[in-house]
Formats: C-alpha cells, structure tokens, sequence
C-alpha cells in the first residue's frame, strides 16, 4: 500500500472548523477518520465541528472522553464518535462495537492508537498539531493508503 499525505496550516479556530466542514461534506457511512494529536491540539474541536455540520437539527455536541461513544443521527445515517484516550486494553475497542460501526457509520475516532490491529486500512488519518507562534494556531497532517481518498479530497485542502 501506497500511503498518501497532504499537509495544511489552521491559523485559527474558524479555520480548524472551515476544514472540518469540508471534510464533512465528503463523507459517507463507512468512512472512518482518526484523529490523532497530542492533548489540546483540537481533536475535539475538530469532531466537534464536523459532526455539528452535519446534524439536521442543532444539538449540544460533548466530548465522548467519559462516555467512550456518542452517536448522532446525521443526513447520510449514523454518525460515532469515540474517544479511546481512557481504554486500557483493544478488547474493549470491540465491546463498544465500533468495529461494526467501521463498516455501516461514519466514524471520528479520538486516540486510534488505541485502535491497534482494528485500525482500519481504509481510514482517512488527521493529525493535528500545535503552531508554537500562537496559542490558536494548528497544523493538520492527513494521511491514507486507498486510492478514493485522494480523488475525494481534491479541493478540500486548497
């Protein structure tokens, strides 16, 4: 597998959302894209941001760093977000059954490390980053191996 790589600055908060809007826009169930950053880079933010794109009706969008999961009813059908970052073992990855929602839902998965072999082949990877010149400041990374990611990103990082 050829792995594929695309790199963008977010000088802002509303650019980190900006991204994450257009993403949003391009998904499909079964589309899994993990977030992966160091505490306060924006992972939240940005999950945040794209589910709230999504939903039909606006609701309150909390962090799942307690609840493991949180799942929204989206346009498109389900959409999960999973924050690993309290997981202590990958056999409680499938106990939250998100391996089955890899397959039907679309998927922001906070801490894929945690993920280990269940990672997904197919997933779209963000990595977020801090700007050390100011405190709002990003940069984001995305990464992946199958071929239609690249077709459907074009534009997205321009």
């Amino acid at each position: 597998m050829i792995q594929s790589s695309a790199t963008c600055s977010l000088p802002s908060s509303a650019a980190t959302t900006e991204l994450a809007q257009r993403i949003a826009r391009i998904l499909l169930p079964g589309d899994v894209v993990l977030l992966e950053g160091p505490i306060g880079a924006g992972k939240t933010h940005f999950a945040r941001s794209l589910i709230q794109s999504l939903l039909e009706v606006p609701e309150d969008v909390p962090s799942p760093t307690f609840t493991l999961v949180q799942t929204y009813d989206v346009s498109c059908g389900e959409l999960w977000h999973a924050d690993l970052y309290r997981l202590s073992h990958v056999d409680e990855v499938e106990e939250l059954g998100l391996i089955t929602a890899f397959d039907d839902a679309i998927c922001l998965v906070e801490w894929p490390d945690r993920l280990e072999e269940l990672r997904p082949d197919t997933a779209l990877t963000l990595r977020l980053s801090l700007d050390e010149t100011t405190d709002d400041a990003r940069h984001a990374e995305l990464s992946w191996t199958s071929e239609g990611w690249a077709q459907r990103l074009e534009g997205i990082l321009s």
